[in-house]
């Protein structure tokens, strides 16, 4: 997968689900093949499409789109 497949993916997928979802939800839902998502994709997220993951939802944290 590259990097913008997986863009595009989680955009859609936070698009979809605008409370937010955990990687696990993510993962499930986008029948992801990682274990955990890469760092530097995720800090690309934040920097391209505004990812936010200052919240939690029990221990893990929510992925989102800023507003």
């Amino acid at each position: 997968m590259k990097y913008t497949e997986f863009r595009d993916s989680i955009r859609n997928e936070l698009e979809r689900n605008p409370a937010g979802r955990t990687w696990k939800e993510i993962k499930v839902s986008l029948d992801l093949p990682y274990q955990r998502p890469c760092p530097t994709w995720v800090a690309e997220l934040e920097k391209n499409i505004g990812l936010d993951r200052s919240e939690k939802k029990g221990r893990e944290l929510l992925w989102r789109l800023k507003k």
